[in-house]
């Protein structure tokens, strides 16, 4: 370090040297230059940065990273359950919790719209009919008018609604369509997760009107009841699901 500030001495003693011998000599001649001032080539403010053709906002090497910090999480979660060994029963049940239980679409699209207004839409959205929105207003929709057959106490989850042959059903409150499609118990069934984080689901349908990860609204069609032949009723099953614990809908809804 001292032989340089001797070096940028001399330079300066040079200079001066040399500008005593012009008859006007310049201020700037005696002053350092930014070689001499910084003891290297003059440098440029964006020196360091992004190389050409590569994106500014892009790190190759924080992308490794994570690529390596993911693939060690995904390695240790196999270790994890390969191995039964009983001081990880804790762990392996976080891990289960937390895979199994239900993202919160509806609450996030509720926050979201409610923060930056509403989420912009990939597909145009339709006109709605002055009904629907009235629907909206109204905070729980009977889903079909119809008389409970069988109670909540029955199966300690849901009930079972006798209603007119081909009747629709409808949306208790609008919401995300989580899951359209057929179960083991259930046959084909709709689940809809609402902005509160509870769930509707209404099961025993004889065709499903919704699709995956539609937005509904509060009337919405959902379905129709499953029917019979030689029958002039109905009937669908309704459940309402909040905190993972079903509730009775009776407490909810007034049916007949």
């Amino acid at each position: 370090m001292g032989n340089r500030a001797d070096e940028i001495r001399k330079r300066i003693a040079k200079r001066k040297r040399m500008s005593s011998s012009t008859s006007t000599p310049s201020r700037g001649m005696l002053l350092p230059t930014d070689e001499e001032r910084y003891g290297g080539e003059r440098f440029s403010s964006y020196e360091g940065g992004p190389s050409e053709g590569t994106h500014p906002l892009f790190s190759k090497e924080l992308f490794i990273l994570k690529i390596l910090g993911t693939s060690v999480l995904v390695l240790c979660t196999a270790i994890l359950f390969q191995n039964q060994v009983p001081g990880f029963d804790k762990a392996r049940s976080y891990v289960q919790q937390t895979m199994t239980k239900e993202f919160q679409f509806a609450a996030v699209a509720s926050w979201y719209e409610d923060q930056f207004g509403k989420p912009l839409a990939l597909l145009p959205e339709e006109k709605e009919s002055s009904q629907t929105d009235a629907a909206e207003t109204a905070e729980y929709a009977l889903p079909a008018s119809g008389k409970v057959v069988e109670n909540f106490k029955s199966n300690g989850q849901g009930i079972m609604v006798e209603t007119g042959k081909g009747s629709t059903v409808e949306a208790m409150k609008g919401g995300l369509v989580t899951f359209a499609g057929k179960k083991d118990d259930l046959g084909q069934t709709v689940i809809i997760q609402h902005d509160d984080k509870s769930e509707s689901w209404y099961g025993n349908l004889n065709t499903i009107e919704v699709t995956q990860y539609a937005q509904v609204k509060s009337g919405d069609p959902v379905g129709t009841v499953t029917d019979e032949e030689d029958t002039a009723t109905g009937e669908f099953y309704f459940a309402i699901k909040k905190e993972d614990a079903f509730i009775d809908p009776i407490q909810v809804i007034t049916f007949e």
